[in-house]
């Protein structure tokens, strides 16, 4: 079996045993972890997204923040241990959230394996569940590895570029796939530095954006 294959195998056995770990130390966290990709919708999209932002983002505190990343640091890095795999960690706090971001250390060479779009939103979706155990408050924190984050930025900027040419075709509206609360902000960001007007619709899972041009 060969370096890539074996690291591949020992970060999808972390993600299932950390997800047993913490189903037992919380069952309400056990329940989020039973379908890891979809808690961020399940819980942001209960209201609107501006409710959501209202009632998590902006009234944590930075030492809350903060308290956040560190718990989230050192939960990534014993993961990151695990795996046999090298990282650096960066933490930094805006817009009311902790962002955590790895990059690849020196010599590092198979930390894509954890950069592919589906295990970063798994591997984060455990950290706010390891975060929220030791918090007791729900975790919207945003994790990147690799830059996973800036590479589904560039593919949203190309779904939101192929909408507007519906538009331009002639369509009154262009609607884009169901997405997470981040996602469908950084589309909200792209669509209006394109001059163009969105808006999210739907409820829970199927929340999504819908583009129009500005009246």
């Amino acid at each position: 079996m060969s370096d890539v294959t074996e690291t591949e195998s020992a970060a999808t056995e972390i993600a299932e045993a950390e997800t047993d770990a913490l189903t037992e130390q919380d069952s309400s966290a056990g329940d989020v972890a039973a379908d890891a990709t979809g808690v961020d919708d399940a819980v942001a999209d209960a209201t609107s997204d501006e409710a959501a932002a209202s009632e998590t983002d902006e009234d944590r505190s930075p030492s809350q923040l903060e308290e956040e990343g560190d718990i989230a640091a050192d939960y990534i890095e014993e993961l990151l241990d695990i795996a046999d795999l090298d990282g650096d960690i960066d933490i930094d706090t805006r817009g009311g959230r902790a962002y955590i971001s790895v990059s690849a250390g020196e010599g590092t060479t198979n930390l894509r394996i954890l950069s592919k779009p589906d295990t970063v939103n798994a591997l984060q979706e455990l950290t706010r569940i390891a975060v929220q155990t030791k918090t007791g408050a729900f975790s919207r924190l945003i994790l990147d590895v690799g830059g996973s984050r800036d590479a589904r930025a560039t593919e949203l900027g190309v779904l939101v570029d192929k909408a507007i040419a519906r538009l331009d075709d002639g369509a009154e509206a262009a609607s884009l796939p169901a997405m997470s609360s981040y996602e469908r902000k950084l589309v909200h960001d792209i669509v209006s530095e394109r001059g163009y007007v969105s808006e999210s619709e739907g409820e829970g899972r199927d929340r999504h954006t819908v583009i129009t041009r500005s009246k």
